[in-house]
C-alpha cells in the first residue's frame, strides 16, 4: 500500500489515513532534513531506509505483515522536527528512524516519548540526546564525546606546538562537538589561539577569516554542518592561507568536494570506519550501486536503525514500543554495519572513530595513525 503523505495534511486526515493504512501495512518511518542546508544527508537517510523497508518486504515483511514508510521533512529545525514528530504521534506510528541534525533529535524525542514512539537516530551524535533517560531513544552511532576526543588525539599528536582555532555554528551539534574537542584539548595541555562562533546558514567569513590569518592559525576545527565548512575551506584559500580545516562527521557527503571543489583537498573530519568496506555490508552496497546510488555518510546507519527495530520487534512478536525497545537493550542485533549491542540509555556499546582525508578527486579516505 502507499505511503500515508501525512506531512502537509491536516492531523485529521492523516489518522484517517493511517487507520486504512494499519489494515494491512506496518506503517514506520524516517525523519530528517529533506529540504535545506542538510538535505544531502536528508537523501541519505531516505535512501537508506527505502532500501531497508524494500528488503524486508522481499524477505516476507514482518510479523505476516508488509512494512509500509512514511518521509517526514524537518529541514534541520526544531520546531518542524516537533511538529513531525507530534503528526507521526498522531498516527500511531510504532517507530521513527531520525533524526540527522541533533537539535531536531532531541525536541522530537520528547514528543515521541509521550506519543509512544521508538526513536532510532542514525546520526545525532549530541550526548544529551541519550542523557535525558528517555525510555524511547537509541541511536546507531557515537557520541560528540567520542569523536572530539578522536580528533584532539590527531590533533595533539600532528599539530604539538602548532596555533589552532577552533569554531562553531551555536547549534546543538556544532557546539557540542567543538566543545567536546576543546575539552579534550585543554585536558591534555593544548590550549587553542582562538575560539569563535558564527551562525549556521553564514555565507561571508571574512571577518573569522582575517583573525585566522593574523595569528597564523595552522589547523582550523569546525563544530558545525558541511555548507559553512566548505565555504570556510573556500575562503582561506581566497586570502592564500593553507590553514587545514577539520570537522566531523557533518563532512561526510559528496556535497562537500562539490562546494570546494579542488580546494578541499587535505580538509579532515571523524566519522566512523566506513561502513561501505565491512563485510557485512557487501550485498547491501552492491544494491544501492546497482540503482545509481552512493551509500556514503549515514546511508547504511539508517538501514541498520531498522534492522535493529524490525529484528526486535520479530523477537517481541509485537511493534509495541516500549515492548521492542526492552527487547532492543537486551539483546545483540546483527546489521549491515556489525553487530550491535545497546546500554541502558540507548547508546551503542562499541564504538570507533577514524580521520578521513579529502583529496582532490572529491574521495575521502582513512588517514593512517601510524602513517607518516
Amino acid at each position: 500500500m502507499k505511503s500515508l503523505k501525512l506531512i502537509g495534511l491536516a492531523i485529521g486526515a492523516s489518522l484517517a489515513l493511517s487507520t486504512a493504512a494499519f489494515a494491512q501495512d506496518i506503517t514506520i518511518a524516517v525523519a530528517g532534513p529533506m529540504t535545506g542546508g542538510e538535505s544531502a544527508f536528508g537523501r541519505q537517510m531516505k535512501n537508506g531506509a527505502e532500501q531497508a523497508v524494500k528488503d524486508l518486504n522481499a524477505g516476507g515483511g514482518l510479523l505476516g505483515k508488509k512494512l509500509a514508510l512514511e518521509v517526514g521533512d524537518d529541514a534541520c529545525d526544531p520546531k518542524q522536527a516537533r511538529s513531525v514528530a507530534e503528526k507521526f504521534a498522531s498516527a500511531r506510528i510504532p517507530f521513527v528512524a531520525g533524526h540527522y541534525c541533533s537539535s531536531s533529535s532531541i525536541p522530537a524525542s520528547e514528543a515521541y516519548a509521550d506519543g509512544n514512539v521508538l526513536q532510532i537516530t542514525p546520526a545525532s551524535t549530541n550526548p544529551l540526546f541519550t542523557e535525558r533517560k528517555l525510555w524511547n531513544v537509541a541511536r546507531v552511532c557515537g557520541r560528540d564525546d567520542q569523536q572530539g576526543l578522536v580528533a584532539a588525539d590527531y590533533i595533539i599528536k600532528y599539530y604539538k606546538g602548532k596555533n589552532v582555532a577552533i569554531l562553531n555554528d551555536k547549534t546543538t551539534y556544532g557546539k557540542g562537538l567543538a566543545d567536546e574537542t576543546k575539552k579534550a584539548l585543554n585536558k591534555a595541555g593544548f590550549t587553542e589561539k582562538m575560539f569563535e562562533s558564527y551562525n549556521k546558514g553564514d555565507k561571508d567569513f571574512t571577518a573569522i577569516v582575517s583573525r585566522m590569518k593574523r595569528e597564523n592559525i595552522d589547523l582550523v576545527f569546525v563544530g558545525g554542518y558541511h555548507q559553512e565548512s566548505g565555504l570556510i575551506v573556500r575562503q582561506m584559500r581566497d586570502q592564500g592561507m593553507q590553514t587545514v580545516l577539520m570537522a566531523g562527521d557533518a563532512l561526510a557527503d559528496k556535497e562537500f568536494a562539490s562546494i570546494t571543489g579542488p580546494a578541499g583537498e587535505g580538509t579532515l573530519f571523524t566519522f566512523g570506519p566506513d561502513p561501505r568496506n565491512k563485510p557485512t555490508a557487501k550485498a547491501i552496497v552492491e544494491k544501492f550501486k546497482a540503482n545509481n546510488i552512493d551509500p556514503e555518510g549515514y546511508t547504511l546507519y539508517t538501514y541498520a536503525a531498522i534492522q535493529v527495530w524490525s529484528q526486535a520487534a520479530a523477537k517481541a512478536g509485537t511493534t509495541d514500543p516500549k515492548k521492542v525497545m526492552e527487547t532492543i537493550k537486551a539483546n545483540a542485533w546483527d546489521t549491515v554495519i556489525g553487530k550491535m549491542e545497546f546500554d541502558a540509555k540507548g547508546d551503542i556499546k562499541q564504538i570507533d572513530y577514524v580521520v578521513y582525508k579529502w583529496d582532490s578527486k572529491g574521495n575521502y579516505t582513512e588517514v593512517n595513525p601510524k602513517g607518516s
